[in-house]
């Protein structure tokens, strides 16, 4: 297993794995509409050019026998997708392709997250977890992660809960 770090010519790279993890992660849950409106608005190219290119956003990929086998996206000061303060850190996109989960990936993206909040002194990381993602849920609480809130999550126009979990430094 290998992790690295994303930039700008990764980026149709970051497309292919964002929209079939994504769909792995969703498709059973959401209609075909929904998934497809997000999929489209959160992970066109142009888009996510623009957040490899945002200096407080920082993607890495994970690699399984030299396959891009998931990735994580975390978010520093004004790129965090809440008003959680200089001192804090978002994981907003941490995904691993159901093919290599069990393997320990997400649990190595996780403390790359929580490397670098400590290399950039931060006192809390947080992230957005679907409610009904059970499974993610326990994997963040066994890491220490409690529930501290929550906010509306849209995929499409179909609008879901998110729990905030934060974990202190």
């Amino acid at each position: 297993m290998t992790i690295k770090k994303c930039n700008l010519e990764n980026a149709s790279e970051l497309q292919r794995i964002s929209v079939e993890t994504f769909t792995e992660t969703f498709k059973e849950h959401n209609s075909p509409e929904h998934l497809n409106a997000y999929l489209e608005k959160a992970y066109n190219l142009e888009a996510l050019k623009q957040e490899l290119a945002n200096p407080s956003s920082h993607f890495f990929f994970v690699y399984w026998e030299q396959e891009i086998a998931g990735y994580l996206k975390v978010n520093m000061d004004k790129a965090q997708t809440e008003a959680m303060g200089s001192g804090s850190l978002e994981v907003e996109r941490i995904y691993v392709k159901q093919h290599y989960q069990k393997h320990g990936l997400g649990k190595a993206l996780l403390n790359k997250a929580f490397e670098i909040a400590l290399d950039e002194k931060k006192q809390a990381i947080w992230l957005g977890v679907w409610e009904d993602n059970t499974n993610a849920i326990a994997f963040y609480q066994k890491k220490g992660f409690v529930q501290t809130g929550s906010h509306s999550f849209f995929m499409g126009d179909d609008e879901q809960v998110d729990l905030i979990m934060t974990k202190t430094l």
